[in-house]
């Protein structure tokens, strides 16, 4: 019988089987996936093939898959001038005893390693070069057209839940409405760009968002290291000095002092402060 979405049970593939799902996608690709170089996480999993391509496989939640549709990694395939490994095709079908589907995209491998977890701590020194692929990505992602929304953690931004967000973190009475909307990656974190040369992976999420989104996002990621927080935010500059930007630094704040934060987290002083920074220069006008 097939449960409601609602009652689908909680599955953390670092610690399911996934024995019949790989099983399922070799015969569905007519490829070998490599078992000694899976790599799990907590709703997908990876695998090299024996064509030398990577295999990306996630489980989602049929109530998290939206009109849109989950095939991100497939429509980043036409996006221009950005560094990202090149998409080559893809199954998805739907489990048979939960409300739940399955797709698995496969790429050209990357270039290089991911450079760490979604929060670093330690600074990977990066090379000028990589900060100027960096920024030619960004760029270039920003200037695209697309009717996609970004989905940050398989939830649709919109306006209501930026003003929800930071409303339900912070007591300042603020105008958080957006005034501009662009391409973002939605998931710019350190464990999904690659280094020393610059790729940027995992696109299953991006769409139209608030600018400043991504800039923002990979500052929250570096936080636990002052000197990579302050790169990022000296790189991308123009993101964080717009009201665009400063709103989105405030979502994303808003996520680490949020009620499910980490008393240890070495994040929650520095966003405070930030936070605390922000909500006075927004005041001001």
């Amino acid at each position: 019988m097939t449960l409601p979405a609602s009652t689908t049970r909680a599955v953390d593939l670092r610690v399911e089987s996934v024995d019949a799902v790989l099983e399922r996608v070799e015969q569905s690709l007519q490829a070998r996936l490599n078992r000694d170089t899976v790599v799990r996480k907590r709703r997908s999993v990876g695998a090299r093939t024996d064509r030398d391509t990577w295999v990306r496989i996630e489980r989602r939640r049929l109530d998290k898959i939206g009109v849109q549709g989950w095939n991100g990694n497939e429509c980043a395939a036409r996006l221009e001038g950005i560094a990202q490994p090149a998409w080559q095709g893809c199954v998805v079908w739907r489990d048979a005893y939960e409300p739940v589907m399955w797709r698995a995209d496969e790429t050209e491998l990357l270039p290089g390693t991911p450079i760490g977890t979604a929060v670093l701590s330690e600074d990977p020194e990066l090379p000028k070069e990589w900060w100027q692929a960096f920024n030619s990505s960004m760029s270039a992602l920003a200037a695209q057209d697309t009717r996609r929304i970004a989905t940050p953690d398989t939830v649709t931004i919109t306006q209501a839940l930026v003003t929800e967000s930071i409303r339900g973190a912070f007591t300042a009475d603020l105008d958080t409405t957006v005034e501009r909307w662009v391409p973002a990656h939605a998931d710019l974190n350190w464990a999904n760009v690659t280094a020393p040369t610059f790729c940027l992976f995992d696109w299953e999420d991006w769409g139209n968002a608030p600018r400043g989104l991504d800039s923002a996002s990979l500052w929250g990621s570096s936080l636990a290291v002052p000197a990579l927080a302050d790169r990022v935010r000296q790189e991308r500059r123009r993101d964080f000095e717009s009201r665009d930007g400063k709103l989105m630094t405030l979502f994303v704040c808003s996520k680490i002092l949020g009620p499910g934060a980490h008393p240890e987290d070495p994040r929650l002083e520095p966003a405070r402060r930030m936070a605390e920074q922000i909500v006075a220069e927004l005041q001001q006008g």
